[in-house]
């Protein structure tokens, strides 16, 4: 894949894949429900029988000028990427995943799921050469997530949490994923 290609967002054409559809099955589908007694409010105000021509964007570029919360933790890689990584990392690696996708869980080979498989092997490593550092589990952090959104205030207050809850000393790293997040946060509130 090429640069452009990874810039590129994924579209979907709604009206496109509505169309191939039989009229029958759309039918059907609606006195189900009806008969179940669903109700939909999600069309917004949009007629039955219609088709909602909006694209949905699977990962929509952030607003210009914004830092995200992925572009965030590949700065961690800048300032800290020697460090390994610790327990407190993997959580707040984790804190800034589940608030940049919006989702309670964990993906398999997402950017937490390195972060915790890194501390896990890391807690075991009877040298620090055997160690996983932060560069190695945050570089392409944008590229791991399915989504991303501007870093605020909020998020940059869960992530800090996360990290001093997971640290034996109760204390983020200077440097860190927190820090990274804070900053990120910091600059954009400043616009």
């Amino acid at each position: 894949m090429n640069v452009e290609q990874l810039e590129k967002p994924i579209t979907y054409d709604v009206k496109h894949e509505a169309e191939k559809i039989p009229a029958t099955e759309k039918s059907s589908e609606a006195a189900e429900d009806k008969e179940k007694g669903v109700v939909a409010d999600a069309s917004g105000g949009q007629a039955e029988g219609e088709v909602n021509e909006k694209k949905v964007v699977a990962n929509p570029p952030a607003s210009e000028g914004t830092i995200t919360i992925g572009e965030a933790l590949e700065a961690a890689v800048l300032t800290a990427g020697n460090k390994p990584v610790e327990w407190s990392d993997a959580a707040a690696i984790q804190a800034a995943e589940v608030r940049a996708t919006g989702r309670t869980n964990i993906m398999p080979g997402g950017v937490a799921a390195s972060a915790q498989s890194a501390a896990t092997l890391n807690a075991r490593a009877n040298s620090e050469d055997d160690k996983t550092t932060l560069a190695v589990v945050l570089t392409g952090a944008r590229s791991k997530l399915p989504s991303d959104k501007p870093a605020t205030r909020k998020d940059a207050e869960g992530v800090t949490g996360a990290e001093m809850r997971n640290d034996p000393h109760l204390t983020t790293y200077p440097t860190g994923v927190a820090a990274s997040v804070a900053a990120a946060a910091r600059i954009n509130q400043a616009k």
